[in-house]
């Protein structure tokens, strides 16, 4: 179906019919009639939609696939994320840079933009995505990792304070949480220093 579909997935207990009569029931809780023309495929579409965008619950991110080098440091700077954030069901969106130094073995490239799926294609909020790639990364033996987000809330953008805001989260572990070399991984990633919150 897309890309979700073709990651090597876990069991997942997902229900779609389950879903798509929950909403349905919620369509016309909100005053509207399921069956006419322009609704009568909706239930279905968002419980389809629904399997894709919440796919990380089931998703293997595969950072055990690495790969023997010595080197410094890595950057994957601009992954892009979509998620969803669990107080409102509203998507929260934007750009997420790993930088992680190795202990003498390296990720698969793609891998780390998997493992952003894996946390951010579930409803989430941004601090704690931030955290569970940072995590997964240092449990895998690397001795430091810096993981930045820069996230867009439709939360706060369509409703309640509609404040354009960029919300920038940081999460550094291991060497990286001493300030020379967070200085030095920072000064690669961004042209000047962002004003950030380590979470």
């Amino acid at each position: 179906m897309n890309h979700a579909k073709r990651v090597k997935m876990k069991k997942t207990s997902f229900n779609k019919r389950k879903i798509e009569k929950l909403i349905r029931e919620l369509i016309i809780q909100l005053g509207e009639n399921p069956d006419r023309e322009g609704l009568l495929g909706t239930p279905q579409r968002m419980a389809d939609m629904y399997e894709e965008i919440f796919a990380g619950y089931c998703m293997n991110s595969e950072l055990e696939i690495s790969f023997s080098e010595e080197i410094d440091s890595i950057i994957a700077k601009d992954i892009q994320f979509y998620s969803m954030c669990e107080h409102h069901m509203l998507p929260f969106f934007g750009r997420i840079h790993i930088a992680y130094t190795p202990s003498g073995k390296v990720f698969g490239i793609s891998k780390l933009a998997r493992l952003v799926e894996k946390y951010s294609k579930r409803l989430q909020i941004q601090e704690r995505l931030t955290k569970q790639v940072a995590d997964e990364i240092m449990k895998m033996g690397v001795k430091g990792v810096t993981v930045i987000t820069e996230g867009e809330h439709l939360c706060m953008k369509m409703r309640g304070v509609r404040n354009d805001s960029t919300i920038i989260t940081v999460a550094n572990r291991g060497l990286v949480e001493q300030n020379d070399a967070r200085a030095h991984l920072l000064a690669l990633i961004y042209d000047s220093k962002p004003k950030i919150h380590t979470v």
